[in-house]
């Protein structure tokens, strides 16, 4: 199944299902993907039985499948990723074995065409590519086993940073306000089942091809996650509940042969610099470049849609 939410001139917009080869469309029956999360039991069987689709999308009317979440937890759940980082920024973090988590802004998500907007570009603008789960109620305590259930759906995710704040604001110890503006999602969001065997053990075995103004940047695999998603679950929910409609992101996709297949953001490839020549070649964004996210199954189909989008002066 594939959710998608349209532009109705709501702050969260109008939830439909959508066909598989996501041309056309039929209204759900609960009206957000919001209400959807809180009563997903009773409404699943409802949503799951639309095989008509009698309206024909356009995709210009597409928003994120989350136009706005009560909770965005965003994790960092790729070693070679974290590795890369640590070198980047000079810093030696303490090695835990838990996951790696931090809470975003989570009340406003950039749909997939959406310009994105910055003051300016000296902040060091960045994307970042990765796979996301949005979850129902999950109880505070749940085990991670039983967390697996509560995943309801996967999605797609561009995790928009300010790379020269990050670590002025890692280095107080307290965490990220500034270098952390909203995240944008690809148009669909799509049940576990929808990803047939590339859904395996909690990870999005798919790989993510991302394009920098036209080029190909990288090609990770979400498979390598240190932690599954239900890890994640699990660490998140482990002295709260968990509000159904809470999105969390695996952090941004990276494979050991960073090298060979590319990175999944700007940050990385210039951590693969520092440490290869002693200093970073690549710069960051600038105002009017875009860049191009999308997953792809082993048999070439893209069951999230793609995140293309243009960086603008604010």
């Amino acid at each position: 199944m594939r959710l998608a939410t349209l532009d109705d001139g709501t702050p969260d917009g109008r939830l439909v299902v959508v066909s598989p080869d996501a041309s056309s469309y039929a209204v759900a029956p609960v009206a957000t993907l919001q209400q959807a999360m809180e009563s997903w039991s009773a409404v699943e069987a409802e949503l799951a039985a639309v095989t008509t689709f009698p309206e024909t999308l356009d995709p210009a009317l597409l928003r994120a499948p989350m136009p706005r979440a009560w909770q965005w937890l965003d994790g960092s759940a790729f070693a070679s990723h974290g590795d890369l980082m640590d070198k980047a920024l000079g810093i030696s973090p303490v090695k835990t074995g838990k996951p790696l988590m931090y809470q975003g802004t989570s009340d406003k998500f950039y749909g997939p065409t959406d310009d994105v907007g910055f003051l300016s570009e000296d902040n060091g603008i960045d994307f970042e590519g990765e796979f996301g789960i949005i979850v129902d109620a999950v109880p505070m305590g749940t085990s991670a086993q039983d967390c697996m259930k509560h995943i309801r759906l996967i999605v797609q995710i561009n995790d928009w940073s300010l790379r020269k704040l990050a670590g002025p604001e890692m280095a107080t110890g307290f965490g990220w306000v500034q270098a952390k503006p909203p995240c944008s999602m690809a148009p669909f969001a799509v049940t576990p089942e929808e990803l047939g065997g590339q859904w395996r053990d909690g990870r999005a075995c798919l790989d993510l091809l991302v394009d920098w103004n036209g080029k190909r940047f990288g090609a990770a695999n979400g498979e390598p996650m240190g932690h599954g998603f239900h890890e994640l679950v699990a660490h998140a929910c482990a002295t709260r509940d968990l509000v159904a409609g809470t999105v969390i992101g695996s952090g941004t996709v990276s494979n050991e042969n960073y090298r060979e297949i590319g990175s999944s953001c700007i940050a990385e490839r210039r951590g693969i610099e520092l440490v290869d020549t002693g200093a970073p070649q690549t710069g960051f964004m600038h105002f009017g470049d875009t860049v191009r996210m999308e997953g792809i199954m082993a048999d070439g189909s893209a069951p999230f849609g793609v995140i293309e989008q243009k960086v603008v002066q604010a």
